[in-house]
């Protein structure tokens, strides 16, 4: 079977990279080595952890602002079991509407794991043993990221677990331990403190979401600190132990003292590493890089083999689902001989706690690396009517602009919607927008997009309105 186009890996990379080259008119395959497509985010990542924070968040406000709404509720308790059934439901019918949409586009799918024999051949490997093989005159790798383990700490998947194992618990944890103060670890932290756990977060680092504008970590861990999760920051894991339905972590404080915590989970997330496993690349003469395993690729995504390409979390850059679509559509369309672009300072990052947490551009502490000198404007949602109606007022938006010109350089959010709403900053920063220009743009009122708006005020002459 020859092929215009071989995709291994159907995440949101490998199966937009498919569509794309199939609306291109190239013959396209994919490969899964699991049973359904979608990869991590569908399946046990973005879309079920969503599923989890919109749940408990309905419960956590049916608990404790219901009341003030006017709304009483008796016997309020939780489902756990339907709340999961519910998770699975919405994984079902989104890795389903892959299937459909290769259907639509009449993309030959393969469930194995696919293996480079040659550069144009891939040997898939399935489940009962046998062995098929289809050649490509294009191969595009997209085969993602697992979850990184600490060397020290062995993850039984029963009481100290990844973020896989945490989308399945049979119950809610009494004392929840996260290791790691990031994107992964809090969104889940928080959906099991919305649901009553004590949640424990142990951070190397001197504050949360460490790569984001250190603003946004602050303020989110207020917020955090409110739904009573507790704080460890500047710590070190040393160890966990399970003894029983017990789990004990130890670590060292900032002065070097030792600390333990005992509960009755543990989950470790300390990012992702790219999954290169069993690709054969080294058939084809393509090493990885010693530290998280990515491929080198050049400006086109193409790697040292010529018409080997790839995308996603296997690449240097921020491991975001969003970005490997933006990756897949970009080597789909240079395949097709097309010239796109993708600016990587554009892309957004979101964290789906509650408030939201979203950014795009650059940081202050880069501005300040780089030595650019900027302005600022902040606006905070308490002044905000649309927010005070919703009882959402914790958080702000926050707009750098360049001191001489004005042209938006980053634009930094936690508030209600907040990954809605980080798109108007996005498109302004693409055409080149300045604050004054988003300041002069009429927005609907009383909305939440309004505090973007009136950030960008306060950024041109302190002109906001409502503060």
């Amino acid at each position: 079977m020859q092929y215009d186009v071989i995709v291994i890996g159907s995440g949101p990379g490998g199966y937009v990279a498919a569509i794309r080259c199939a609306q291109l008119g190239l013959k396209t395959a994919c490969i899964e080595k699991y049973a359904t497509f979608g990869g991590t985010c569908l399946n046990v990542g973005c879309i079920p952890s969503k599923a989890l924070l919109d749940s408990s968040e309905h419960y956590y406000n049916a608990a404790h602002t219901f009341k003030t709404h006017g709304i009483n509720l008796d016997n309020l308790k939780i489902d756990f079991t339907q709340m999961v059934k519910r998770k699975t439901e919405v994984v079902d019918q989104t890795t389903g509407g892959i299937s459909f949409l290769f259907k639509k586009n009449k993309i030959d799918s393969f469930q194995g794991i696919g293996s480079f024999k040659d550069k144009n051949t891939i040997s898939i490997k399935k489940t009962d043993g046998s062995v098929t093989e289809i050649t490509g005159k294009n191969i595009i790798i997209a085969t993602g990221s697992k979850p990184s383990a600490l060397p020290f700490i062995k993850t039984d998947k029963k009481r100290i677990i990844t973020s896989t194992e945490a989308l399945k618990l049979t119950e809610v944890p009494k004392h929840l331990i996260l290791i790691g103060g990031g994107v992964i670890g809090l969104e889940l932290g928080s959906v099991y403190a919305r649901l009553g756990s004590k949640v424990s977060v142990i951070e190397f680092m001197d504050s949360i979401i460490p790569t984001m504008d250190k603003s946004l970590g602050k303020e989110l861990q207020k917020v955090l600190q409110k739904l009573g999760m507790e704080f460890y920051l500047g710590h070190k894991v040393t160890g966990a132990t399970v003894k029983g339905k017990e789990v004990t972590v130890t670590f060292d404080d900032p002065k070097g003292e030792k600390k333990e915590l005992k509960g009755d989970y543990c989950l470790v997330a300390v990012g992702r590493v790219a999954y290169t496993d069993g690709l054969g690349l080294e058939n084809i003469g393509i090493t990885v890089e010693e530290r998280g395993r990515k491929i080198t690729v050049d400006n086109h995504l193409e790697t040292s083999v010529k018409g080997v390409y790839a995308i996603g979390d296997v690449v240097k850059g921020a491991m975001l689902a969003h970005k490997a679509e933006d990756e897949g559509t970009f080597v789909a369309e240079i395949i097709a001989g097309q010239k796109p672009h993708i600016d990587y300072n554009l892309i957004p990052g979101v964290v789906y706690t509650w408030p939201e947490v979203a950014a795009v551009g650059q940081t202050e502490e880069q501005l300040k690396e780089k030595g650019i000198k900027y302005k600022v404007g902040s606006f905070p949602f308490k002044a905000s009517g649309r927010a005070r109606a919703s009882m959402d007022t914790d958080g702000f938006v926050k707009v750098l602009a360049d001191a001489a010109t004005d042209e938006i350089l980053g634009v930094h959010m936690i508030g209600p919607r907040a990954a809605d709403m980080i798109a108007e900053a996005v498109v302004a920063m693409e055409y080149r927008a300045s604050a004054e220009d988003i300041a002069r743009i009429s927005h609907a009122h009383p909305t939440y997009t309004e505090a973007i708006r009136e950030a960008c005020l306060a950024a041109t002459e302190n002109r906001a309105i409502h503060i």
